[in-house]
């Protein structure tokens, strides 16, 4: 390639609309490879230069780091990772600052008496915030024994995600839901001995494996607001405790379980479960309303039959 051919680093640098100090920066790096040398030693470049030049900018207008650029010019597959992984990094940065300004507009409509404590709340999650803690509230609430398949599934359904664009009422709501979690107080288990119920062990994956088929059944009615009614699914309902204690479902069964699981109802839970509603987007009911609706079928069937 003759010299006519190729260009000095000045006059690359003025077609790319870049420094001289630019084009040498890469050019060093090896990301600019030259064409030639000059009778003088000084570099020379071809015509394909520019459009490298220009995408080397591209890529770090996109806020590549200059390795990464390096290994996107050699390899396409490279290049999308390196984009995929930008775009997630990207999306986190982007939840992250929603939500500080959801916080600071929660701070900003409240007053001086209700700020010291929000920021109290709000100080304590992380941003953005993370759903750990909620997961470790259910491990401590759940049974040990659970098998591990369905312990996942029901700390799934159970952990809400915080909204990726939250409003200032679902910030104080995950804030408070985050507080909870980390309350010691509030790890009772539904699974235990239960004074005069048949049986003074639960095997908890019969009983939570029922629960969940009884929620199923009943989650168009919940949605929809339904009234308690007796049926297939407070039957289901029933089975699933009386499975897991060995017991047969009978009248005194059903007097004996309404009387205990009112006993056992705890206010943390309860809150628990109506934080989650305020922080979920879906239609879906939580697992809190689903057995709520179906002890209050349990309780009015058996007020009914003792009158």
């Amino acid at each position: 390639m003759s010299a006519d051919a190729t260009w000095s680093i000045g006059e690359l640098a003025e077609r790319a609309g870049v420094t001289v100090k630019t084009v040498r920066f890469y050019s060093d790096r090896g990301l600019l490879p030259e064409a030639a040398r000059s009778a003088g030693g000084h570099r020379r470049y071809g015509p394909e230069a520019l459009g490298r030049l220009r995408l080397i900018r591209s890529l770090r207008g996109l806020d590549l780091p200059v390795a990464e650029v390096g290994r996107a010019l050699e390899r396409d597959d490279v290049l999308e990772d390196l984009v995929a992984a930008h775009l997630r990094e990207l999306g986190s940065q982007l939840a992250a600052l929603r939500w500080r300004e959801a916080a600071l507009r929660l701070l900003q409509d409240c007053t001086a008496e209700e700020r010291a404590d929000r920021l109290r709340l709000i100080g304590a999650v992380t941003t953005p915030p993370s759903t750990a803690t909620l997961a470790l509230f259910w491990r401590r609430v759940l049974p040990a024994r659970l098998p591990v398949r369905l312990f996942s599934t029901l700390t799934e359904a159970a952990v809400p995600q915080p909204p990726a664009d939250p409003t200032p009422a679902q910030v104080l709501a995950f804030a408070q839901l985050h507080a909870l979690a980390t309350d010691r107080l509030a790890t009772v288990s539904v699974c235990r001995p239960a004074p005069g119920v048949p049986g003074d062990t639960c095997r908890p994956a019969v009983l939570y494996d029922g629960l969940r088929e009884a929620y199923a059944l009943i989650a168009s009615d919940v949605r929809a607001r339904r009234p308690p009614y007796e049926g297939e699914a407070l039957d289901c309902f029933v089975a699933a405790h009386a499975r897991s204690r060995g017991a047969r479902d009978t009248p005194a069964f059903r007097r004996r379980l309404s009387a205990y699981l009112t006993e056992i109802a705890h206010p943390h839970i309860d809150r628990f479960w109506q934080l989650t509603a305020e922080l979920t987007t879906s239609s879906a009911p939580t697992f809190g309303a689903s057995d709520d609706w179906l002890r209050a079928a349990l309780d009015a069937q058996v007020a009914d039959a003792g009158h």
